[in-house]
């Protein structure tokens, strides 16, 4: 349970993050403060809660995709990404930014300049929900076959729904290449983990 002073912090951080970056709390979140605040503004605001004095949110606790298909009462966009940062300053404060995305805009800025923990978490947004995080140096699949259609945590996707994938991940020789940049030497290769890049490239999926 929140102190009375850390209250008043929580409420001053809401505060300053609906004057200056247009956000609006989140009357839902009963458990934390949360603003809600505009795709354009996202990243100034991570980037103010992260470097100003008066904020030093240094930890990107968690970051997550919403689907709320179905879900009661909802009103607006489809979709939104959550955001949860704590000060290990001062390690009773945290802070949620929400940010709503629409089905026919799909794209938030990516905040891995600001985090490097971000990197896989917006992966794991991308892959999921198929929110695509703008400026990310790597955003591809990290939870899903790279052959896979489609994205398992939307509420529309169909539960009982196979797929066929047709060749393992194309991973292995990326794999060698950076332990053989570390210094190691492979010494032995199954041909059997091994791909045929044309085969790969080239892929095939069945219903």
């Amino acid at each position: 349970m929140m102190e009375a002073n850390e209250m008043t912090f929580a409420e001053t951080v809401v505060s300053v993050l609906t004057s200056k970056f247009g956000g609006t709390k989140d009357n839902a979140a009963k458990w934390d403060a949360c603003v809600v605040v505009p795709k354009e503004y996202l990243h100034n605001a991570v980037e103010f809660l992260k470097n100003d004095p008066s904020m030093q949110f240094d930890m990107l606790l968690d970051l997550a995709g919403i689907d709320y298909l179905t879900y009661p009462n909802h009103e607006g966009p489809r979709f939104a990404v959550s955001y949860a940062f704590k000060s290990m300053k001062n390690p009773g404060r945290r802070v949620r930014l929400k940010v709503l995305v629409s089905e026919a805009d799909l794209k938030v800025t990516t905040i891995t300049d600001l985090y490097a923990s971000a990197n896989w978490l917006e992966r794991e947004v991308y892959d999921q929900f198929g929110i695509v995080f703008e400026g990310h140096p790597d955003l591809r699949r990290i939870l899903n076959h790279v052959e896979f259609v489609g994205h398992p945590l939307r509420k529309d996707y169909p539960a009982q729904k196979r797929q066929w994938l047709s060749t393992t991940d194309f991973l292995v020789p990326e794999l060698e290449k950076r332990l053989e940049d570390k210094g190691y030497k492979v010494i032995q290769r199954s041909k059997e983990i091994m791909p045929v890049e044309e085969e790969y490239l080239e892929g095939s999926i069945r219903e």
